[in-house]
């Protein structure tokens, strides 16, 4: 059975919709998992190192999710639930899929985890680009490439690691030129928001001193 091993730090709540794990349900649809009958497991990664995972199991007009979950480090507790499937005609024919949200019935097409997979609105969480700073939006989005050049994480870790054997250069070199102009941008910003925040604490002192 899979795990999740995961839960609302004590006196602390989630933010955004990247602080938790996710169930895309277009992601299954393209990886054909969404016959009734499928079944299997589904993991998260991070850098390539699993993190958590759980069990599925395809029924007819819904999705049984099976897993363990184990809040604030207590012990481990079975869940074990369908996710109802919806179907919408698309305008150039076809269909489209979207998971009921176990808590409101929303149609949607990403569930979250904090424990019981639930809708954003549900979980009362933000978009990550809602909360970020021009800095931050540029390092996340520097991050992204560093992970899919199999660097290490953090825009201060440098650039020009070893290419992925499995990635042609051309490619590695364009991934290579955006990471760093985004690396620039970051901090670029960061460094004109210290500027500012300097300027600010001197205006203080000064009036202090008056």
């Amino acid at each position: 059975m899979g795990g999740l091993g995961s839960g609302r730090p004590k006196g602390r709540g989630w933010n955004t919709t990247d602080d938790l794990l996710q169930l895309d349900i277009r992601k299954w649809k393209r990886e054909g998992f969404l016959k009734p009958g499928c079944s299997g497991g589904w993991t998260w990664s991070r850098r390539g190192e699993p993190i958590a995972n759980i069990n599925y199991r395809v029924e007819e007009g819904a999705v049984r999710l099976i897993y363990r979950v184990r809040q604030y480090g207590g012990d481990w507790v079975d869940k074990d639930y369908r996710v109802v499937l919806d179907r919408t005609s698309c305008h150039y024919g076809g269909e489209r899929v979207w998971f009921r949200c176990p808590c409101c019935y929303s149609r949607v097409a990403i569930l979250y985890s904090s424990g019981q997979f639930a809708c954003r609105r549900c979980h009362r969480l933000a978009y990550a680009c809602q909360r970020e700073t021009d800095a931050d939006r540029a390092a996340r989005r520097a991050d992204k490439i560093r992970e899919r050049l199999g660097w290490p994480e953090g825009i201060l870790n440098g650039s020009g690691w070893r290419k992925p054997k499995w990635m042609r250069w051309k490619t590695y070199s364009r991934l290579a030129r955006q990471e760093q102009r985004l690396v620039r941008v970051s901090l670029d910003r960061m460094q004109h928001r210290q500027a500012m925040l300097e300027d600010s604490l001197h205006a203080i002192t000064r009036s202090i001193r008056r």
